[in-house]
């Protein structure tokens, strides 16, 4: 069955599979590789490199609203080749950075583009075009961005030692103006709205009977803010995390490259859990699963809280990748499932719109917790009390997140 869905939908998985490896650059992971550099030379602390990540993320998670609708407008191929543009613009400017405000614009676009539409494409094509396997075609897809958190953090270490943080950024934008244009041409030049996974059996569709919801009906419905705490959960607090790592490596005393090494295992957790959340969400439907998504991540959390010890970050670091992989495959998954497919662009905008807020919230309040004195144990607490409440809301409310069908005429 694997080789039967990569063999007939080749094109677009691999298309998926690059959009996610890419957006890796916009995320705060990636970012915060350059975190000490750039603070360093523009000299600034901790807290204001945080508020301007977060106000700058914040404006990001605005543009992404309206921005990200206009894949529901135009045919593929032309979207994913506007963002590829957008993004090498972006990685480019930001290697002119040379103050505060230029600061904030660089973070501004590399946020929109990266982490924002690159991934916002992935997801959103993915998710429209297979039906029977969603589940499996998003694990694949997802593949792409647990490569680059496996390969890009001891990469870019390596690099920044012998190579000037700004000249790394100038070569990544050449190399994107070369690669993903061509790439997005090939690989969805036939692709449409209307175009579906093609397969080779009979198994009937229940999702081509949900009812497609439009925004507007969905911001009215009140089962959607019950799920918004424990989907908001993981990109609040493992931005808050990754992008603070230098101030968590100091603080427990782990050394320059502990949290580095510690990706390898985060992404390595982040790929089996994607392969094995791609099989249960087909099979129990995300909305099933949803309740025990930040579990992984709240033993995470009580991991940074009492141990310290330097292979703690490796136990640390993988159970966020277990909470990683389930995210990815199930938050692209769950709206498709409730709300249909003809507006999911629209919808999953507004959505990676909050999570992208989410991020830029947890900058400037990790930022400012750790220039008002507060210990990564502290800020540990806090977010383990948010993902209890979280849990606590869905466990509730589980029982309305079933879609409503079409009327038949």
């Amino acid at each position: 069955m694997i080789i039967d869905i990569l063999r007939s939908n080749f094109k677009i998985i691999i298309f998926g599979f690059v959009f996610t490896f890419f957006s890796c650059i916009g995320q705060s992971f990636f970012i915060g590789l350059f975190n000490s550099n750039i603070r360093e030379e523009l000299n600034i602390t901790h807290g204001e490199f945080g508020t301007i990540y977060g106000i700058a993320t914040l404006c990001s998670s605005i543009s992404l609203i309206w921005l990200g609708k206009k894949i529901d407008d135009l045919k593929l191929v032309n979207y994913s080749i506007l963002v590829a543009i957008f993004l090498f613009f972006a990685t480019l400017f930001f290697s002119f950075i040379s103050g505060l405000i230029f600061l904030f614009f660089g973070i501004f676009f590399l946020r929109l583009s990266g982490q924002g539409l690159m991934a916002h494409t992935a997801s959103t094509a993915i998710s429209r075009y297979f039906e029977k396997r969603r589940g499996k075609a998003l694990s694949y897809v997802w593949f792409g961005m647990s490569l680059g958190e496996f390969l890009l953090p001891m990469l870019i270490v390596y690099l920044l030692s012998f190579i000037y943080w700004r000249d790394l950024w100038i070569q990544t934008s050449i190399f994107i103006l070369i690669i993903l244009p061509i790439f997005s041409f090939f690989m969805v030049k036939d692709i449409s709205i209307f175009s579906r996974e093609k397969a080779n059996d009979n198994i009937k569709n229940k999702f081509s009977l949900v009812k497609s919801w439009t925004r507007k009906e969905v911001l009215r419905d009140f089962k959607f803010y019950t799920m918004l705490p424990c989907i908001l959960a993981p990109a609040f607090i493992i931005t808050g995390i990754v992008i603070n790592q230098s101030f968590i490596i100091e603080s427990k005393a782990w050394g320059a490259y502990a949290l580095a090494k510690a990706f390898m295992v985060y992404a390595i957790l982040t790929v089996i859990t994607l392969f094995l959340s791609g099989i249960l969400v087909d099979k129990f439907t995300s909305r099933r699963i949803l309740l025990y998504l930040n579990l992984p991540m709240l033993l995470s959390l009580l991991t940074l809280i009492f141990f310290n010890h330097p292979y703690s970050a490796f136990i640390f670091m993988g159970l966020l990748g277990i909470s990683n992989g389930l995210t990815n495959v199930l938050l692209s998954s769950l709206w498709a499932e409730i709300y249909g497919v003809n507006y999911l662009g629209s919808i999953k905008a507004l959505t990676g719109s909050l999570m992208v807020f989410s991020t830029a919230l947890a900058t400037t309040v990790f930022g400012i917790l750790i220039d008002f004195g507060y210990s990564i144990e502290n800020i540990a607490v806090l977010c383990s009390i948010y993902t209890v409440i979280s849990i606590i809301i869905v466990f509730a409310f589980q029982k309305t997140y079933r879609p409503v069908l079409q009327n038949k005429t």
